[in-house]
């Protein structure tokens, strides 16, 4: 779980506070100050973004620290296709029982600014449950925990560069950010490159959520085409009769029209 729920003496300030911060940034974006359109497109959160209370301190003041790379590569994780199970993708079989909620199947490409296949790529998924509740210590949310719901999976990218997910469809959840604060249904997906070191996070949502507007997390991507970037589209042709429903997500690596990552948000 990257989202930080810890309290904050900001919790109490209203979601009509901070709605109105929310739209002053995007005003002053559409209107070509404060890094608007005039001086390009913002196509990456923003690492200080008032409304979302915690990126104050969480995000980099100072330079970061630099590791040798090759050095890290000495004692980091290296995956292969023989570690990881095509069996690891479907998160409805991991325990005993049937998970609670509405089974669906995310799938998409992950590609390069030039639209060709990023092969045999590691991508790791991990959610809420359909009560919005994650299997973590720190998660204090009432909803109950499913047993047969771990929330984690991963799988490998085919030839044509294609991952695919079985999995629940996660439930919104409160977070202390704000008095009565909820975030959207999300997955977050975690990609490495060709090194331990190259690993990139980011979240997915789903189409028509109404907390869009409200969630601070959603709105620091302040450009309202890059944050449409991170929204999933609803496929019939994914959906099966009587077993699930389908989402699509193309996850771009690279250019103009990449996938927005939270890593710069969530360090």
């Amino acid at each position: 779980m990257t989202d930080n729920r810890a309290s904050s003496d900001a919790a109490a300030t209203t979601q009509a506070e901070v709605t109105e911060e929310i739209q002053q940034i995007a005003k002053a974006y559409e209107g070509g100050r404060d890094g608007g359109p005039t001086d390009g497109v913002e196509t990456q959160p923003r690492l200080d973004y008032p409304p979302y209370r915690s990126s104050v301190l969480r995000h980099p003041t100072k330079d970061l620290h630099h590791a040798d790379p090759e050095g890290i590569e000495l004692w980091s994780p290296v995956f292969g296709q023989a570690d990881v199970d095509p069996l690891e993708a479907d998160l409805t079989i991991q325990r005993r029982g049937e998970p609670v909620g509405e089974r669906m199947v995310v799938t998409g490409r992950v590609l390069d600014g030039e639209g060709r296949p990023v092969r045999h790529q590691l991508v790791e998924i991990w959610q809420a449950n359909a009560g919005g509740r994650y299997i973590h210590k720190r998660d204090q949310h009432p909803a109950a925990i499913d047993p047969n719901f771990t929330g984690v999976g991963r799988c490998l990218t085919d030839g044509d560069g294609g991952y695919r997910f079985t999995t629940i469809k996660p439930g919104p959840y409160p977070w202390k950010n704000h008095r009565n604060a909820w975030r959207p249904a999300h997955i977050h997906f975690s990609l490495f490159g060709r090194e331990f070191t190259q690993r990139m996070v980011t979240q997915m949502y789903f189409p028509g959520d109404p907390l869009f507007a409200l969630d601070p997390i959603f709105q620091a991507v302040v450009d309202p085409a890059a944050r449409a970037r991170l929204v999933a589209t609803y496929d019939h042709d994914v959906t099966q009769h009587e077993w699930c429903t389908g989402y699509r997500w193309d996850i771009v690596l690279t250019g103009s029209h990449r996938t927005l990552m939270e890593e710069e948000v969530e360090a």
